[in-house]
């Protein structure tokens, strides 16, 4: 199983400060252990979304080539939040290539969702006030560029309030996983371990990036 890195640059980032609800949610973060074909490490947060925020970004990869990437932003205002019903937020961000004819599908952006939701329900996370949107976007070449195939990506971009628990801290390691669930299912990962039956893969996509 593979690290979230945690670097002396990771000690000094400014999301690693905080009240000791939010310190000890972000140290959730750094210390959970995820699939090795996901890579996480911390990167700078913004700044205007809250008080306290803490970043993480994550690439899928298989051998030398990356199947998809995200990033998932944790969000902390100890006076609480009206929209967010919590002072916690969690905010993502998933991208992957697709095949054209998958991306054609009508039922493509109310699948990936149920991704999403399916990831939280299947570890028994309670959350509340999700919101998001699921975007498909198609590339075609022409011209100099008309060697290159059609692409397609897919993103989604989501926010939630994790439950708080103890201490008025979520269990932020428990979401970190089963966001990386969704990130693995993005990138056409077969299920992390036997018997689970949540993850339905994509089909495989046509030429991945190269790292």
């Amino acid at each position: 199983m593979g690290d979230v890195k945690d670097t002396e640059e990771a000690d000094r980032h400014p999301g690693a400060a905080g009240p000791p609800a939010f310190r000890a949610a972000v140290e959730a973060l750094r210390g959970c252990r995820l699939r090795p074909q996901i890579e996480v490490e911390p990167t700078p947060a913004p700044q205007r979304l809250a008080p306290y925020a803490y970043a993480l970004e994550a690439v899928v990869v298989d051998g030398e080539q990356e199947l998809a990437d995200g990033r998932l932003v944790l969000l902390h205002d100890p006076a609480g939040h009206d929209a967010w019903r919590g002072t916690f937020r969690l905010v993502t961000l998933v991208r992957a290539e697709l095949e054209p004819e998958m991306a054609a599908d009508p039922l493509l952006p109310e699948v990936c969702w149920s991704w999403l939701t399916g990831a939280l329900g299947a570890r028994g996370l309670g959350y509340g006030e999700p919101s998001g949107t699921v975007t498909r976007a198609s590339s075609h070449y022409f011209g100099g560029l008309a060697d290159r195939p059609a692409a397609s990506q897919i993103e989604i971009r989501a926010s939630w309030t994790p439950r708080e628990g103890r201490g008025g801290v979520p269990d932020t390691a428990a979401h970190l996983i089963s966001w990386c669930d969704l990130l693995a299912q993005v990138g056409g990962l077969p299920p992390a371990g036997p018997g689970d039956t949540s993850v339905v893969t994509l089909p495989q996509r046509r030429g991945p990036q190269s790292r």
